[in-house]
């Protein structure tokens, strides 16, 4: 069984809501865009994701 998601059902309450995320995600990006430091290889992020998730998923062990 697949759901189907509506292009109607939005994720905020109001118009404003929508249009202040659309600006702040749009800032996000231009902000990426815009960064002078070199990238990080597709392999190598996908390397430090791992590592961090590991280390989260240690502590949440250690701490309960």
């Amino acid at each position: 069984m697949s759901a189907e998601l509506s292009l109607i059902v939005s994720d905020f309450d109001t118009e404003e809501e929508a249009a202040e995320y659309d600006l702040w995600f749009r800032a996000q990006v231009q902000e990426a865009l815009d960064d002078p430091h070199p990238g990080i290889p597709h392999d190598e992020a996908m390397i430090l994701l791992a590592q961090m998730l590991e280390e989260r998923r240690r502590s949440r062990r250690a701490a309960g």
